[in-house]
């Protein structure tokens, strides 16, 4: 099975948000580095190329569910 890409958002300090499809290592990692601190620029391998991150800046982490939803 391939593995899947989640839609993520990374809300960054002044509002900034960087919305990424992330592959759940990646986003494990990233989990892991905001909840460990050490390390302040963290590299994201994103979908669609990679994304260094001031980990000091971001705010807030949103993961979508792997719901599909169809509709309105």
């Amino acid at each position: 099975m391939a593995d899947l890409n989640r839609r993520t958002a990374v809300g960054f300090q002044g509002g900034q948000v960087l919305a990424l499809r992330v592959p759940e290592d990646q986003l494990s990692g990233l989990r892991d580095a905001l909840n460990n601190g050490g390390v302040r620029w963290y590299e994201v391998a994103a979908a669609d190329g990679a994304v260094l991150v001031d980990l000091n800046q971001v705010v807030y982490l949103r993961v979508e569910s792997d719901e599909n939803r169809v509709g309105f």
